[in-house]
């Protein structure tokens, strides 16, 4: 049997560039190699304050996005998270071998509280939750950001508590799959790229207004005229390129900006051509999708449909190892 993955992401509605290279496209190349589980997790958006009139859009624009970027529901099982209760289910499981220790640590549940104020009990143990998002499917492996190390870690001890309590090797061990695409920040160059923070660039950005964001990127500080040699190494608009245009061409790039041959304008013009290219075909393809709900929600169903039929069975080993047994 291949390794399995899950992972998820939280319904923002569209995604940005930063998902974009962050996550779906390592996700896209994951398929060939994995057998590939992937949710919206509209249960996680929900411990903290949210719009419940408008998260229905916001998980089917989710949808849309990661079907648009790639997302094989041939390949990979594509669903919402809420439509497959056993993730919830064995989260309760699942905290009986958690500490509580383990989850007043996490830092970006301090983060979250911080800017809540009072924080939810779910907000507390959703981590908890994350466990059992994995878990569920057994997963060996889940594509990871630095940010969600501590997360992963927390899976893995609860795994391994589970089989030391109940069945030695039950649950494996999962794994964190770390993409190699550096990490862009938003256009600010100063944080990381947020569309709350208004500095990013959409996954699904037409053209006109594209380029009037990058034209205003962030570059290298210490540049302030065009005569001036750049430091590509530190440049934002760079590191997109190192994610975007071909390898072939990153040299040429970075000896035209240290010798000053080309202004910023010049490196940003030749990113617009690189980033069109890649996301032209996404975004067409999110346009025929939106035209057409019902197969978006058809897809989806059939996610949860095949999603389900693996928790359900790792729940009913999960009980019975437990001692949760009797008529249902």
């Amino acid at each position: 049997m291949r390794k399995r993955i899950l992972s998820g992401m939280q319904p923002t509605g569209e995604l940005h560039l930063g998902n974009y290279l962050g996550a779906l496209a390592n996700w896209v190349r994951l398929q060939d190699e994995y057998d590939c589980f992937f949710c919206v997790v509209d249960q996680h958006a929900i411990t903290v304050d949210h719009n419940a009139r408008a998260l229905p859009g916001l998980v089917f624009d989710m949808a849309v996005s990661y079907l648009a970027a790639g997302v094989d529901p041939e390949r990979s099982t594509v669903f919402i998270q809420s439509a497959v209760p056993e993730h919830t289910e064995l989260a309760w499981y699942l905290a009986t071998v958690t500490q509580h220790g383990e989850l007043s640590r996490m830092t970006q549940f301090k983060d979250k509280s911080d800017q809540q104020g009072e924080a939810s009990a779910a907000l507390f143990t959703y981590p908890v939750l994350m466990a059992a998002d994995i878990l569920i499917y057994k997963a060996t492996h889940v594509p990871v950001g630095e940010d969600q190390t501590q997360h992963l870690e927390l899976a893995r001890n609860a795994a391994q508590r589970f089989n030391g309590r109940f069945q030695k090797g039950f649950f494996p061990l999962p794994q964190g799959l770390y993409s190699n695409t550096p990490r862009i920040m938003g256009l600010d160059g100063l944080r990381k790229m947020s569309k709350s923070l208004g500095n990013h660039i959409s996954m699904l950005e037409e053209p006109k207004p594209l380029w009037k964001k990058l034209a205003g990127a962030y570059t290298d500080p210490q540049r302030t005229t065009v005569t001036e040699p750049g430091r590509p190494e530190v440049c934002n608009v760079y590191r997109m390129h190192t994610a975007l245009t071909d390898a072939a061409r990153l040299p040429v790039i970075a000896e035209q900006c240290r010798s000053a041959e080309w202004g910023c304008g010049h490196c940003k013009k030749e990113l617009e051509a690189s980033l069109n290219t890649a996301l032209a075909p996404i975004r067409e393809r999110a346009k025929e999708l939106k035209a057409n709900r019902a197969l978006v929600d058809q897809i989806l169903g059939d996610g949860a449909s095949k999603a389900r039929k693996v928790a359900q069975q790792t729940l009913r080993e999960v009980r019975e190892l437990m001692g949760i047994v009797g008529p249902r």
